[in-house]
């Protein structure tokens, strides 16, 4: 990759994990950190995150990524000669958009932009911006280091050349980015946490439910499957001939309980399509006895750890 240099703006812990994610792919990584609090805490805390990486064996050599990651003094020292700079700061409108001025005017002109907001949109962060078609949001869940999604949501004027930059350099370094198409609120991991605790919540508040077990509805039921299968590839491997099989089977189900209308058959079929792109229905089977041993790893993993966390 071009960018083996790296700024952070915000060294907080976004910025600190986000170092890690950068350091130990061997990126060269400078660091700008306005609160002084925040500045003394954030190189023991990156040596501390990496030598727990070390322990597990997901960092070959701990030390040597930490004397990666360097404090700079000012905005400008961290961005000089970057070829990706993240932004990291508070969530709030009225400071990331002068934070990203600062940026834009500093940063090389062919540094990719990016900022870590998990709910401000990218048009409303940027449209003021010079350098506008080359920033976008890269949403991480936190901690980054540990989560590899990124969520990558362009503004309408983000060049797709500027995208494909940020998607490759995320991948290089052991993310898992994923592209939101058209700006919305929460983009999509904050949209389906959202729903399903919005659910959760109405079922403890009628008395459905107490909240130890809604958390074990997930935590030993939908999350097995969740942690390595997301919802669309669950319910194709659910039913005898995959997706649409599934949609028509169980779609009435499901619109019954919230009162809406159920998955057309355009829907199901574009969903079917896009699955069988990915898995030939031929292949349902097979998949069907990966999921089961993957199942059946994680179920021995989680039973071990049950024994470890009571023999503490």
């Amino acid at each position: 990759m071009a960018e083996r240099t790296i700024a952070l703006v915000g060294g907080g812990l976004i910025g600190s994990s986000w170092a890690v994610v950068f350091a130990r792919a061997g990126h060269t990584v400078r660091v700008y950190e306005a609160v002084p609090e925040q500045r003394t805490a954030l190189q023991d805390r990156v040596r501390r995150l990496l030598l727990d990486l070390e322990a597990e064996g997901l960092v070959e050599n701990a030390a040597a990524a930490a004397e990666r990651v360097v404090l700079t003094e000012s905005l400008k020292d961290a961005v000089q000669g970057a070829g990706h700079v993240q932004e990291n700061g508070p969530e709030r409108l009225e400071v990331k958009q002068p934070l990203l001025s600062e940026i834009d005017a500093a940063a090389p002109a062919e540094a990719t932009i990016a900022s870590s907001t998990s709910a401000l949109l990218p048009s409303a962060l940027s449209d003021h911006l010079t350098g506008r078609r080359r920033f976008l949001v890269a949403h991480p869940v936190n901690p980054p280091h540990l989560i590899p999604l990124v969520e990558l949501c362009p503004a309408p004027w983000t060049d797709a050349a500027a995208v494909e930059r940020v998607r490759a350099l995320m991948a290089e370094v052991g993310q898992s980015p994923i592209l939101v198409r058209r700006e919305i609120d929460g983009f999509i991991l904050n949209r389906l946490q959202g729903a399903l605790l919005h659910e959760a919540f109405r079922l403890v508040e009628q008395g459905y439910a107490r909240v130890e077990d809604v958390d074990a509805a997930v935590a030993d039921g939908l999350g097995l499957r969740w942690s390595f299968m997301g919802p669309f590839e669950t319910i194709d491997l659910n039913a005898p001939q995959g997706l649409a099989d599934y949609g028509r089977r169980y779609g009435g189900m499901y619109a019954g309980m919230f009162g809406v209308e159920p998955w057309s058959g355009e829907l199901l079929a574009k969903a079917e399509e896009q699955r069988r792109a990915m898995l030939p229905r031929e292949a349902l089977v097979e998949r069907q006895s990966w999921r089961d041993r993957r199942l059946l790893r994680l179920v021995q993993h989680k039973k071990a750890m049950d024994k470890s966390d009571k023999e503490k």
